[in-house]
């Protein structure tokens, strides 16, 4: 077992370590604001050219907006939340909403998908008169959006590998960007062939394209709520570890759940040899709390420790000694 000994570091490191990350947070609040901005207002112009022009690969890809402004402004509300202190009312703050928000985002996302797929087959089919109403409108909307959707992107790559929060707005930026290039695409092909059926075919590519990251970010928001473990953190391995720390005799009840992106938590029983000073058992949270937050792949800092000496219940000291 590594020691976890902390060094030494002077106040003065402290507070410029605290200053550093404060202007990060920040920074990460002001871009995606900007972003969430840029992104609503996409959205609101791809809503008028859908309604002017009929376009399924618009209408589609206003969708696929709708869910990003939902998933921008559960990540603004995290970097927002980031900086703010728990209270006793909210321990955790309003955290849990960004589950919540990006829940329904993806049911919203998953219904329209369906609905632009069973639409594109009756237009190719010739079953319903849906067609596209001002091709030049509609690769107006089509270059507006991908500009904008550009900007987000360029406003967001300097930071987007700081925290899970920024990498996910980064590849929802990214996401919409195709989306609009994939309208774009749709009248230029349009103009130069007259068949107007080629919208009906980017709005299903767009549908098809975006429901495998519907059903993805659904599933990890069902993930947070039901309180799994988090990815990647394997919890045998990680009783395993913990039993290595001196005086350690076995670990049980141990729980790990996420609050929300980037906020893992774990619980664990610990029983240790009895009759230990205060200062072994402060040294024992210590080397417990390092091999959370540095052994592996999921770093865990918030941590609860239950420390049990030996005899202190029956039923586990019958476990340990089997």
């Amino acid at each position: 077992m590594e020691s976890n000994e902390a060094k030494p570091v002077s106040s003065r490191s402290q507070a410029q370590s605290q200053a550093l990350g404060d202007a990060r947070a920040k920074g990460h609040q002001t871009r995606l604001m900007i972003t969430l901005g840029l992104t609503l207002t996409i959205f609101l112009v791809e809503v008028i050219g859908a309604v002017a022009t009929g376009s399924l690969a618009l209408l589609v890809d206003c969708a696929h907006m709708l869910t990003d402004v939902a998933v921008l402004a559960a990540s603004t509300i995290t970097a927002v939340l980031m900086r703010r202190k728990p209270d006793n009312e909210r321990t955790w703050g309003w955290a849990r909403l960004e589950p919540i928000t990006a829940g329904l985002g993806a049911l919203v996302l998953m219904v329209v998908g369906i609905y632009a797929l069973v639409e594109a087959v009756l237009r190719l089919t010739g079953r319903t008169d849906g067609g596209v109403r001002g091709v030049g409108m509609l690769l107006g909307f089509g270059v507006l959006g991908l500009l904008c959707n550009v900007a987000s992107v360029l406003l967001l790559s300097g930071q987007h590998k700081d925290n899970m929060n920024m990498r996910a707005a980064f590849l929802e930026t990214m996401n919409d960007a195709l989306g609009s290039l994939s309208v774009v695409v749709s009248a230029v092909v349009t103009m130069l062939s007259g068949w107007d059926g080629f919208d009906a075919v980017a709005g299903a590519f767009i549908a098809i394209l975006i429901m495998p990251r519907s059903f993805k970010l659904m599933r990890g928001a069902v993930k947070v709520l039901l309180e799994e473990t988090p990815e990647g953190l394997d919890l045998d391995e990680v009783r395993r570890h913990m039993q290595g720390v001196d005086h350690v005799v076995a670990v049980h009840d141990v729980h790990a759940s996420t609050v929300a992106t980037g906020m893992p938590i774990l619980t664990a029983h610990v029983v240790v040899e009895p009759g230990l000073t205060m200062r072994e058992a402060g040294q024992i949270l210590k080397q417990l709390h390092g091999c959370l937050t540095a052994h592996f792949a999921v770093s865990v800092p918030h941590t609860t420790f239950q420390l049990e000496p030996l005899g202190f219940d029956a039923e586990t000291d019958e476990q340990v000694h089997r």
